[in-house]
């Protein structure tokens, strides 16, 4: 009963898998049992109780160290807001947990999130309507903005609509190639549906 595993974060051995219809983060320590290790809920902030059914935790970043917040793990949510209309997000542990937002925009919901080693978060988001279809955005934010009671806003640096090969994207990723550069990995679920498809993009993020 317990389900929809909407993100993941990992951290070392360490594995965080959100449960966005329950409002539950699992921990799995695999040091401990492998793959056999038991998820045991984390304590979280009230306020992630009070999400919206199905808009709950959508996106996980362990904040690693060196950075500022290490330690921290980031949980956004699809489409929890506050009153002022703006996604509502998490600091969980670290140097200083809290509540901050994220301005919403043009009917994007968040959908993943990802931290570049230059330490600034990237967020996946979508929208979908009858009559335009689905639309994908990659925001860049400075996690140095980041901070309990902030509202924090960032750059779009990627967009597009279903006149390119997109679909549900509702995954992104990052790694630094042997050659030095960040390439970001996209990923879709199909949802079971026969409209839909499975798709894995991969970008290389070229600095300006």
């Amino acid at each position: 009963g317990w389900f929809d595993s909407e993100s993941l974060a990992l951290d070392g051995s360490i594995a965080y898998v959100g449960l966005e219809r329950v409002h539950q983060i699992l921990r799995f320590d695999f040091s401990r049992g492998g793959i056999r290790a038991l998820g045991e809920p984390i304590i979280l902030p009230p306020a992630i109780a009070k999400l919206p059914f199905n808009k709950g935790i959508e996106a996980l970043v362990v904040v690693g160290k060196g950075q500022k917040l290490a330690g921290t793990l980031i949980a956004i949510s699809e489409r929890g807001l506050d009153s002022e209309g703006n996604i509502l997000a998490f600091l969980i542990g670290g140097p200083s947990p809290g509540q901050f937002a994220i301005t919403r925009s043009n009917d994007f919901d968040i959908s993943d999130a990802t931290l570049l080693p230059s330490g600034d978060l990237l967020v996946l988001e979508r929208k979908f309507s009858i009559l335009s279809g689905v639309g994908i955005r990659i925001r860049r934010i400075p996690l140095a903005a980041i901070a309990p009671g902030t509202l924090v806003d960032g750059p779009a640096i990627f967009e597009a609509d279903l006149g390119y090969e997109i679909d549900n994207m509702e995954g992104i990723d990052c790694h630094t190639a042997e050659n030095g550069d960040v390439v970001l990995t996209l990923v879709s679920d199909d949802n079971f549906s026969m409209i839909q498809r499975t798709l894995l993009l991969q970008f290389t993020l070229v600095e300006e």
